[in-house]
């Protein structure tokens, strides 16, 4: 076998100059990476971080507060509403409906949800003909039908949950921040790319304290970058499904519910809808030990112009986040379809509360957050890595 030419200290970023195979002794796959090959994956990782970084510590440090949200509202918020009449026999849907409506008039109803903890309902309508972002949102008190304080978020959360999800800028900013996780991606393959020869030259978790600033730094951006690889790749890739959320229930109504309801012609007057408390209580019926999550009325994103659909979740931490919505005739009030969950759409579903650690309660969270602080370390200490790369002596071992 030829000699291979060797390669100066400005030919290799420390990943590379650390892998070089001139002064390794590597079999199989480590011996065919050749000089060309690091320099091309240290390209691809330094460019994919550099690109990428000043979003994803952006979406790091918005997200760790976002992490325990429910423990935040619980502790900034007063949350100690209580029904006037607790005991009270419960209004009907349909009356609650109505009463929603009379206080917005020339209102049609879009969704109807139901806090878990309370009994209050919430009744979200639009005004007839307006844009599709103009609703009306009104928590009622389900045993007097007087209105309720709504469940909102601290503002401070609120306008976080904004910034990590689409930074303010709807669609194309979720998509824009869907590109940079996939770019989080890539950096994660081609820096394990790049430290598997590493590995070879240092016993794992080896931190050479006692060198320069700059080599603590990739001692330390490389440890910890193995050790939280796997969690890294879990939340970016389910955060690029949640930037999906929009296109994906797009398509979702466009094939599977748009198949389901091919039969049917011109949307249905308002007047000749058939009773909600009916229509839910035939949902219940098709989909029987599930919870009732929702109802999207004819005409919104959720359903169709022909049908209720009634949404349910199971009772399990991981079914909790799967609906199945069934899809009930607004003429008859009878049961249509029970509309089949698609594959994308549950990755939807799953991606979401996985994205948070909100699957194993506050344990869960604590780790998710222990992880999210280590990214930022691993964030910043490569960009500090790439900022100091000219002040590191020629020659200096990395």
């Amino acid at each position: 076998m030829g000699r291979r030419r060797g390669l100066s200290g400005r030919q290799l970023s420390d990943a590379g100059r650390a892998a070089h195979p001139a002064g390794l002794d590597l079999g199989g796959l480590l011996r065919r990476m050749t000089p060309g090959t690091i320099r091309a994956w240290s390209w691809v990782h330094k460019w994919s971080s550099l690109v990428s970084t000043a979003f994803l510590l952006m979406l790091c440090l918005t997200g760790l507060p976002l992490v325990f949200t429910h423990e935040l509202n619980h502790l900034l918020l007063d949350q100690s509403w209580q029904a006037a009449e607790p005991n009270a026999p419960k209004k009907s849907l349909d009356e609650i409906l109505a009463t929603a409506l009379a206080r917005e008039p020339g209102d049609v109803p879009a969704f109807m949800s139901f806090d878990e903890d309370r009994p209050v309902v919430n009744v979200t309508s639009r005004p007839e003909g307006g844009p599709a972002t103009a609703f009306h949102f009104q928590p009622i008190d389900q045993t007097t039908g007087e209105a309720a304080p709504p469940v909102a978020g601290h503002p401070l959360l609120e306008f976080l949950l904004q910034l990590h999800t689409d930074m303010f800028l709807g669609l194309p900013g979720m998509l824009f921040l869907g590109a940079m996780g996939l770019l989080l991606v890539v950096a994660i393959v081609s820096g394990v790319v790049l430290y598997a020869p590493f590995m070879r030259r240092l016993p794992f978790g080896t931190l050479r304290l006692e060198k320069a600033a700059r080599t603590r730094w990739l001692d330390w951006h490389n440890l910890l970058g193995v050790v939280t690889v796997a969690w890294v790749t879990v939340v970016g890739l389910t955060g690029v499904v949640n930037t999906l959320a929009t296109p994906i229930l797009t398509v979702w109504k466009n094939t599977a519910l748009k198949e389901l309801t091919a039969e049917y012609a011109a949307p249905v007057a308002t007047g000749e809808r058939a009773s909600l408390d009916q229509a839910v209580a035939r949902a219940k019926q098709a989909l029987p030990g599930k919870t009732l999550q929702f109802v999207a009325f004819p005409g919104t994103d959720y359903s169709t112009d022909h049908h209720y659909a009634v949404f349910f979740h199971g009772d399990t931490p991981l079914t909790a986040h799967l609906t199945t919505p069934a899809l009930i005739d607004v003429r008859t009030g009878e049961l249509a379809a029970v509309a089949p969950t698609p594959w994308y759409v549950k990755a939807l579903s799953l991606s979401q509360p996985l994205h948070f650690g909100d699957y194993g309660g506050l344990g869960l969270k604590i780790v998710w957050g222990l992880l999210d602080l280590a990214t930022i370390v691993i964030l910043g200490s490569g960009l500090y890595l790439w900022l100091a790369r000219k002040k590191r002596k020629p020659g200096g071992a990395a």
